[in-house]
């Protein structure tokens, strides 16, 4: 489906002038009455062309905010008022990085391949009245999230941590390890080093061939981060369209919000905690509503969103937005990352919201042992420490020291068979029946 141009008479164009500069805005004249939110600028400089997107509209004035830098436009530039940002998604962007202008190096003079749907970026999530359930439970080759951490098709989670602790590894291994007919990633605000790293070292070469991975780097305007984050989202929801699984990956959903901050405050947005603008938190629920489930007629968008949090505060303004708008979060812990395990997963912090519908009384049954052994040994783990636990006084105690160890371990585990196996094998960890809780009188 293509979008109605704006302006469907092309017999002319619409321009102003550049009235005042700021880094990574711009104001202009004489476009206020024809100009509407959303619509692409392109600034002509002496150096070529910079493209931007209004932000807001007065009677006198409009800002945009620029995708390039702004230090090559001068007061009285012409700046070209054009028709809503758009991009040409389609399966000649797989296996290739495609940058915020939706475009690739070696590809700009290519036209779309025939299967290429013209879409917006910016597009409202589907109705409510016509959007799916969570679908079934998927296979992403891990113990640990085939069982106590399920994902589901269509399901919006959250993987919390500090930098340095494996959150781009972990993802790498679930874009190989969830079942899924196409997989687009977003890296918005890496370092350049990274991206090719992520590509060449990180994601495995068996699913290149799937795969869409959209990125703006750290030294990009933070108009740029923004734009490739909606470009990223416009191919998934392409994909989901066609009837395809799609794999979400956002890497990260902190730096966006941290984009939209720099551009919010140049506009003039009254900053509130930390600085964001009140409208992060519609720009972040933007972003996660139009994953998840789909219409009915179409494909599913499973979305995994990285929240970078600084001193692995899980209580920052960023995390405490994302995880009231997803289904669920996955936090991973500098001190279990420093003891050598990985994927560092504190189990008993992170929560699938999927549970426990997703799973049978008895899968149900099975997770909560493992959760209340675990919490156990966490407990007593102080006074072994100490020395002063003593063995026989308390046979929960002793069990839950006895199998820790290896409960530890099962969170580093592949899972190279089905979701059945996985609970097989921590059923065979616990080693016996899971107790009842016994009821106070």
């Amino acid at each position: 489906m293509r979008e109605t141009p704006n302006f469907p008479d092309r017999l002319y164009r619409i321009w102003g002038t550049v009235t005042e500069v700021t880094p990574g805005l711009v104001q202009l004249a004489g476009i206020s009455e024809f100009a509407r939110l959303g619509n692409e600028i392109r600034v002509q400089t002496r150096q070529g062309e910079v493209f931007g997107e209004v932000l807001s509209v007065t009677g006198e004035h409009v800002k945009a905010m620029l995708y390039g830098e702004s230090d090559a436009i001068r007061i009285g530039d012409r700046t070209f008022l054009e028709q809503e940002a758009y991009v040409d998604p389609g399966d000649h962007w797989l296996g290739k990085i495609i940058d915020y202008r939706g475009v690739s190096p070696g590809l700009e003079s290519v036209p779309p391949a025939p299967n290429t749907a013209r879409r917006t970026l910016r597009a409202p999530p589907p109705p409510n009245t016509n959007r799916k359930s969570l679908g079934n439970r998927l296979s992403t080759g891990w113990m640990i999230t085939d069982t106590l951490l399920p994902i589901c098709q269509g399901q919006r989670l959250g993987l919390f941590a500090g930098s340095g602790v494996g959150k781009s590894t972990f993802l790498g291994s679930l874009a190989a390890g969830v079942k899924a007919d196409r997989v687009v990633i977003a890296l918005i605000g890496e370092r350049s080093r990274e991206v090719n790293e992520f590509v060449q070292k990180t994601l495995p070469a068996s699913i290149l061939s799937r795969t869409v991975i959209v990125a703006a780097t750290a030294n990009d305007p933070p108009g740029a981060k923004k734009r490739a984050a909606l470009c990223a989202i416009a191919t998934a929801e392409h994909f989901r369209d066609e009837g395809h699984q799609v794999l979400f990956l956002f890497d990260s959903i902190t730096r966006f919000a941290e984009a939209h901050r720099e551009v919010s405050l140049a506009a003039g947005e009254t900053p509130a905690l930390n600085a964001f603008p009140p409208s992060t938190v519609r720009a972040i629920a933007e972003i996660a509503e139009r994953t998840g489930p789909g219409p009915h007629g179409c494909g599913d968008i499973t979305a995994i969103f990285s929240v970078l949090v600084a001193g692995s505060d899980m209580e920052e303004p960023v995390a405490d937005m994302v995880r009231g708008v997803l289904d669920g979060h996955i936090i991973l812990s500098r001190e279990i990352s420093e003891r050598g395990r990985y994927p560092a997963i504190d189990v008993l912090r992170s929560v699938s919201r999927c549970l426990p519908d997703a799973a049978t009384p008895e899968e149900n049954l099975t997770l909560k042992d493992y959760r209340r052994t675990v919490a156990l040994f966490e407990e007593i783990a102080p006074m072994l420490r100490a020395n002063l636990y003593e063995k026989g006084h308390d046979a929960a105690g002793d069990r839950a020291i006895r199998l820790y160890p290896d409960l530890d371990a099962f969170v580093s585990e592949k899972n190279p068979a089905d979701i059945p196996d996985a609970f097989l094998r921590l059923s065979s960890l616990l080693g016996e029946s899971p107790q009842p809780e016994s009821k106070s009188d």
